[in-house]
């Protein structure tokens, strides 16, 4: 079972979720992909993913996008899995500590909620300080990233394989030219 764990106000309607559906739909194999849409509070978001872990008949492997790479890090860790990271966040809850007190709106659903201290106070438990197996990593990076220092990522996840590309942005343009490589992995 593949489980992609889309980013921050996202959903299962993201670009990158439909594009590998339909990837793996078109080859057969659309009932070992899985992405659920995550609530938007961390823990919950968690409980959710781990449910999912935890019944799944097949092993798992975890693609994450932004905040889903911070996720599936932490999942990874927890539960010795593989996971493809897609210009993670790795810090997230440095970089949304601005965001406490602000409204949010999540871009498919239009659900809108407040990013609190809890959800701050959340992401600061889910943290992996450093990873313990790079080989269990795949981080896929694109330096034109405008939301998070693709830096911070090559660095975190130093030693696990990594393909850094010239330009792009945060929503990994190259993605499905990708996708063979992420299922290969």
């Amino acid at each position: 079972m593949l489980i992609y764990i889309h980013g921050f106000n996202s959903s299962a309607q993201s670009g990158k979720a439909r594009e590998l559906q339909a990837y793996l739909a078109a080859r057969g194999l659309a009932e070992q992909y899985l992405c659920p849409d995550l609530p938007h509070r961390p823990s919950a978001a968690i409980a959710l993913l781990e449910r999912h872990i935890a019944e799944s008949k097949t092993p798992v492997k975890l693609l994450g996008s932004s905040l889903g790479g911070f996720y599936a890090t932490y999942l990874a860790e927890r539960h010795g899995l593989k996971a493809v990271q897609i210009n993670p966040c790795v810090r997230c809850d440095d970089k949304l500590a601005a965001e406490v007190g602000k409204q949010q709106k999540n871009w498919h659903s239009g659900e809108v909620y407040e990013f609190s201290a809890q959800h701050l106070a959340e992401l600061q438990a889910l943290k992996v300080r450093e990873i313990s197996r790079p080989e269990r990593y795949l981080l896929l990076v694109e330096t034109g990233d405008e939301v998070l220092d693709y830096r911070e990522a090559v660095a975190y996840f130093q030693g696990a394989r990594q393909v850094v590309l010239a330009g792009g942005d945060h929503g990994f343009s190259r993605f499905a030219e990708y996708i063979p490589t992420i299922l290969e992995f």
